[in-house]
């Protein structure tokens, strides 16, 4: 009987734990358009499960608009070169991203050319 019972109680502990290895997906991102911005890094979230790179961007009016860049995970990032202190708030930065289909302030990060000429690409 308590063989039973456990057994029960692990099915149902792993099929409520099947949503949480859901991942969201990348439709809200236009893949078909790359766009290229100037900046100045406001901050970097190293953060699970997708790390963020904040930008200030000046448009043709000099009206400073705060974009939103997803990226991978910390340890994805790390293996690529990616560190928590890579891009630093103040740096000045040119990032390449697929923008967001609704036109709003924010994209998947594609590459970013930091202030030494390097370029770091996401993957």
């Amino acid at each position: 009987m308590n063989s039973k019972i456990l057994t029960l109680a692990g099915a149902a502990t792993f099929l409520f734990a099947v949503p949480a290895l859901a991942h969201h997906s990348f439709a809200m991102f236009d893949a078909d358009k790359t766009v290229e911005l100037v900046g100045t890094v406001k901050e970097f979230q190293w953060t699970n499960p997708h790390s963020w790179l904040q930008v200030m961007v000046s448009d043709n009016a000099g009206k400073m608009t705060e974009w939103s860049l997803e990226m991978g995970a910390p340890g994805g990032l790390a293996r690529s070169g990616w560190r928590p202190k890579t891009v630093v708030p103040g740096d000045k930065v040119t990032v390449s991203i697929h923008p967001l289909k609704d036109g709003s302030a924010g994209g998947q990060l594609l590459s970013v050319v930091l202030p030494n000429g390097t370029k770091m690409g996401e993957n």
